[in-house]
């Protein structure tokens, strides 16, 4: 391989990688949330299925970018379901710990972690899509190159949670200003609303404080064993 397309090959591949780095931290955000309220052992294996699940999941739609992000209403659907996993997520993590060690609370994490994975990512590969040039193996190695980043990420924010309980409400607001921000900005919503920038505050400030109040009214019900 001559020297100029190696160093392009590089070049790209950083390129991608730096972009997930930035890209990461919602992911990050929602295994922390999702695995808090497992046991240490189970943790780490939510904290690893996640990472990887994340790779996988973008590497797949940055290959599809182009046909999925051109559907309408994407958008509008995923972020509801941001927002109505921060919601799930946040009375879990704030729910008794006794009820952690069944196995249905830790397949119900995984598969939070999953639907946000993919929510979340559509949004993020268009960008990944460009620095790859649609270069698949590029695409691969650049994102699998990301994963122990992820994994750190969420093993830091879950001790931090651990530490300072409110923490949580903090990560759930910003899965709502990220639930809010997809919802607002689908085309579909974009045309048939003109959207403004006060529009789109006021979308993702709704979505924060949503997500806010039904976390405590679900934790509180929980808690007198009505749910």
């Amino acid at each position: 391989m001559p020297a100029s397309s190696v160093s392009h090959f590089v070049i790209d591949c950083l390129s991608i990688i730096l972009i997930d780095l930035l890209l990461a931290g919602d992911n990050a955000l929602v295994i922390a949330m999702a695995v808090r309220a497992l046991p240490p052992r189970q943790r780490r294996t939510g904290i690893v299925f996640g990472a990887a699940s994340a790779v996988v999941l973008r590497v797949i739609l940055t290959i599809a970018a182009t046909e999925i992000l051109a559907m309408q209403g994407i958008k509008l659907l995923g972020g509801a379901l941001v927002i109505w996993i921060a919601v799930k997520v946040l009375a879990d993590a704030a729910s008794p710990a006794a009820e952690s060690t069944a196995p249905a609370h830790f397949l119900r994490a995984i598969w939070f972690i999953v639907v946000a994975d993919i929510t979340m990512s559509v949004d993020n590969v268009l960008a990944i899509a460009g620095a790859s040039r649609g270069s698949v193996p590029l695409i691969v190695l650049g994102l699998g190159l990301s994963i122990p980043f992820v994994m750190f990420s969420s093993n830091l924010l879950v001790l931090l949670m651990d530490r300072y309980p409110w923490t949580m409400y903090l990560g759930a607001a910003i899965l709502g200003k990220v639930g809010g921000e997809m919802m607002i900005t689908d085309p579909f919503v974009l045309r048939t609303l003109h959207v403004s920038q006060t529009m789109s505050y006021a979308a993702e400030a709704a979505a924060m404080a949503g997500i806010l109040v039904a976390g405590r009214i679900l934790t509180a019900k929980r808690r007198l064993g009505h749910v």
